[in-house]
């Protein structure tokens, strides 16, 4: 059997304080074709906490909608519950500050706990800190919401996000962030 020699990175091998030019022979394509990266700064002009609900709000980072994608921070205020929901698509979290847990698995995530659910999976989100809870998240694909009883009450996605942030905008003058939209 043949050994492969492989070099292995501690570190990256470059500290040049410079715009390095790297080849690339998809340039003029990814030029011609390629969508830019974005960036939100923390100023509520370029995106603004939503309300999304009595006891909580929804900042807005980022629409992908050739992929159902969107990034935001789900802040509950206070102690609260975001109802049973089923998520179709994966969902990526970090807790950045408050605490969070499901009513269904028997953990509590904190600041800097990350969170991984796969398509499929059915839970109710409740913070029982006393400041509630605040979770940068990046979602793929439809959510569905239900009441106590079981029943399927509306399906959330990019396009309903989108609509979202938008009317909440347009209702208080403030202008829509083109960098949201990727």
């Amino acid at each position: 059997m043949s050994t492969v020699e492989t070099t292995h990175m501690t570190a990256p091998p470059s500290t040049a304080y410079r715009i390095i030019d790297v080849p690339d022979p998809f340039r003029e394509l990814i030029a011609r074709h390629g969508v830019p990266g974005t960036f939100v700064g923390p100023s509520l002009q370029e995106s603004p906490w939503v309300p999304f609900g009595a006891n909580a709000a929804i900042r807005h980072l980022a629409f992908d909608v050739r992929n159902n994608r969107f990034s935001n921070v789900l802040w509950l205020k206070s102690p609260g519950v975001v109802g049973t929901h089923k998520h179709h698509g994966t969902v990526v979290m970090i807790c950045l500050a408050g605490s969070v847990r499901y009513l269904e698995y028997d953990w509590v995530a904190g600041p800097g706990d990350f969170i991984y659910e796969t398509p499929g999976l059915v839970h109710t989100l409740v913070s029982d800190h006393a400041e509630g809870v605040k979770l940068f998240g990046w979602l793929e694909g439809p959510i569905d919401f239900f009441d106590e009883q079981g029943r399927f009450v509306e399906q959330v996605d990019v396009w309903w996000f989108i609509n979202h942030y938008e009317t909440h905008c347009r209702a208080h003058g403030i202008p829509i962030n083109k960098q949201l939209y990727l």
